[in-house]
């Protein structure tokens, strides 16, 4: 039922991440070999999402380019089966208001949910990928990613990221807003120069050289900063700031972004080179950087491996929910009890209500922590939960993910609405509220179970309906739990859902 395989996939397993990033869409289709991947097909395209994004909508435009961007990826990704590849959107989804107008529509294009991570979930998945294309040493690495709309930080050693960061700053984003209708001059440069600086200032003290050896650039930006100074002689090898400078100054000679032509530049980064510039400038200004090497190791890499973790035995989810279940001291046997009972009555239920091993694991998840709330006050608990849950850095989980436990949380117990499912995808909330029906009934009978065994009672699903049956006079023993399971009827009417208890 849920992923529990204790061996690393078979070698020769196809994989597949899609990067749905702000300036670039990314796609790459890998083999596994001895717990490494291999690269079969990698592709990008140049859709610029973020540049249709206006007062927080993406324009019908521009989720029209990412729409048949992903038809076109469609046709590489037939070879791939669809619990083996992950789609992965960062900061232009992040931010959007109507992202669902694209996510649902991309996710019938490609047979898989569209995942949109957080910007600290985004800075470990980069950090991920850059690790495994580099040496494995002790030594403490800073990993920069420039981005179309954010620009991620990580400080780490070997495969483990120590501190994550996301800056609200990305070489679409500032083309937009410093760069107007691409016109290049001093004072434009400046300004998006100067807006860098100020975001970095935030964030300094934690990643000054001195908590780090040596600085790697992921992305495409980095990349083909590194390709015009070595092309030019202005570098040997990687970045160093007097390269840059030589770089800002030739930028500054052309009027505007069409007309820069310089050798190692191609045509697709004319609009966003002098942006990616001014950020890099301002990074190794502000946290004081010498020289960055690059790494073709990033986000799509990253989702590859902790895809490989996921479908092993090293899904950083399961860490995650360990760890909160200790730092919030959750009584770990009334969770095991909660857990218990949620997977009988959803092995029973999830034939007739098409529930899949994905749903139990968010399910066992919930079950676990749905007392963190606890941690705040008793009174409301379920909210305090909730709000844990939705807000909390949780490495390894998408926002979508988040928001589904909050809800469970949240409707675990107390009235019923169904404005609780105003934030979950329509096409989901038939699900999600079948979820909660069973962890409802799973944290009723908890208070029973404690006390002593629950007899063998049956358990039956069909359409919007659940049937309880337990033996003859049970009920009338324990008129506490009936009285309780009385009232969820009335709770559950609320979802949709009919209870029936006998």
């Amino acid at each position: 039922m849920d992923n529990d395989n204790d061996q690393p996939l078979p070698a020769g397993s196809l994989l597949a991440a899609v990067d749905l990033g702000s300036n670039s869409f990314h796609l790459i289709i890998a083999k596994t070999e001895h717990g490494e991947m291999r690269p079969v097909d990698v592709r990008s395209e140049k859709v610029q999402l973020g540049a249709g994004l206006e007062d927080g909508i993406l324009s019908a435009e521009a989720i029209e380019r990412g729409l048949d961007c992903l038809s076109r990826f469609a046709q590489l990704l037939e070879s791939v089966d669809h619990d083996r590849i992950r789609i992965v959107g960062t900061n232009a989804l992040r931010v959007a208001k109507n992202r669902r107008d694209f996510t649902q529509p991309a996710r019938a294009i490609l047979g898989a949910r569209v995942d949109v991570v957080y910007g600290r979930e985004e800075a470990r998945l980069v950090y991920l990928g850059v690790a495994h294309t580099l040496s494995d040493d002790s030594r403490a690495r800073l990993v920069i990613d420039i981005g179309g709309g954010s620009t991620e930080l990580i400080i780490g050693e070997r495969f483990e990221p120590q501190r994550l960061e996301s800056l609200q700053m990305g070489c679409v984003s500032y083309a937009h807003a410093c760069f107007a209708e691409g016109n290049i001059k001093p004072s434009n440069f400046h300004q998006a120069y100067a807006r860098a600086c100020i975001e970095i200032s935030h964030i300094r003290h934690r990643y000054q050289s001195q908590y780090w050896e040596e600085c790697v650039g992921s992305s495409g930006t980095l990349n083909a900063i590194e390709g015009i100074l070595v092309q030019n002689g202005w570098s040997e090898s990687g970045i160093q700031r007097e390269g840059l400078t030589k770089l800002e100054q030739a930028l500054l000679e052309f009027d505007n972004f069409e007309a820069i032509k310089l050798e190692g530049l191609s045509s697709n980064r004319r609009n966003v080179i002098a942006p990616g510039v001014a950020i890099t400038s301002a990074l190794f200004d502000v946290l004081r950087i010498d020289t960055m090497r690059t790494s073709n190791g990033a986000l799509r890499e990253g989702v590859i491996y902790d895809l490989m973790g996921r479908l092993s035995h090293e899904d950083v989810r399961e860490r995650t929910i360990n760890a909160l279940m200790q730092r919030y001291a959750v009584d770990e046997d009334t969770a095991a009890i909660v857990s218990r009972r949620a997977r009988v009555l959803f092995t029973a239920t999830r034939m007739s209500w098409q529930l899949d091993g994905a749903d139990w694991e968010q399910l066992n998840r919930v079950a676990r922590t749905h007392e963190i709330g606890m941690a705040i006050s008793h009174k409301h608990f379920n909210r305090h939960s909730a709000y844990l849950l939705r807000n909390a850095d949780l490495p390894g989980f998408s926002q979508e993910e988040q928001e589904q436990l909050a809800v469970l949380a949240l409707g675990h117990r107390g009235k019923l609405d169904q404005a609780i499912l105003a934030d979950i995808a329509e096409s989901d909330r038939p699900r999600v509220s079948r979820l909660v029906a069973i962890l409802r009934l799973a944290a009723l009978l908890k208070y029973v179970e404690k006390l002593e065994q629950l007899p063998d009672f049956t358990i039956r699903a069909s359409e919007n309906l659940l049937t309880l049956d337990f033996p003859e006079h049970w009920l009338q023993q324990h008129p506490l739990t009936a009285a309780e399971l009385d009232s969820e009827k009335h709770a559950l009417e609320r979802l949709s859902i009919t209870l029936s208890v006998s």
